[in-house]
């Protein structure tokens, strides 16, 4: 049974393997920094919460998930908010569906960023396992998104990470200015024995 979230206006559908939007999307939705005539990249996008919002001020937004399921409830979500012509869903990991050529205002990611033990072969994970499954350090899809982001970034564009004190943010900031990044944290908020932050880190 879909659960129903309604939010700023909008109204999404939400099955249970896809992530529900909890307190690091909100982190995000609250500090991200669209302007009108963005092109907007978001990877992870899930129920495409985060899409629809920075859609409301964006030129264009691409929004992409590795879960066919969640791809699903996104288009439906997006249609079903009248954003279509707006939004464009590709299924895919990291920057796979990303066009040849094609460069961004501004990329959002919330990655999977929980340390996990490695799992047996045996032991297959769900879709909404791997929504939130960071690896053994948390840094399975952290590290690798960071090395490939400048690609993507028009000059001066911006990339929004959400971060948890779980998966070491000194060293993903530490990794955004090898590659030639201005970085700042912008937000955080404190749960229990984790914090979480919004790191902003802009092309040059």
């Amino acid at each position: 049974m879909n659960r129903i979230l309604e939010y700023r206006g909008l109204r999404l559908e939400i099955p249970e393997n896809v992530y529900f939007p909890s307190d690091d999307t909100y982190l995000l939705i609250e500090n991200l920094i669209v302007k009108s005539g963005d092109r907007v990249l978001e990877i992870g996008t899930g129920s495409g919460l985060v899409a629809l919002i920075a859609a409301k001020t964006a030129e264009k937004v691409i929004a992409t998930d590795i879960s066919p399921i969640a791809v699903k409830c996104a288009e439906k979500n997006i249609q079903m908010n009248h954003l279509s012509n707006k939004v464009e869903v590709r299924e895919g990991n990291l920057f796979d569906p990303v066009v040849e050529g094609e460069k961004f205002d501004l990329i959002l990611f919330n990655p999977p960023y929980l340390p996990e033990p490695e799992k047996t072969t045996s032991s297959r994970k769900d879709w909404l396992e791997i929504a939130w499954d960071g690896g053994k350090n948390g840094r399975n899809l952290i590290d690798p998104f960071i090395k490939k982001c400048s690609n993507f970034l028009k000059q001066g564009g911006l990339v929004q990470l959400v971060q948890s004190s779980f998966s070491d943010i000194p060293k993903t900031c530490q990794n955004f200015r090898k590659c030639g990044l201005q970085v700042e944290i912008v937000a955080k908020r404190s749960f229990f024995f984790e914090k979480i932050v919004i790191i902003n880190a802009r092309k040059k």
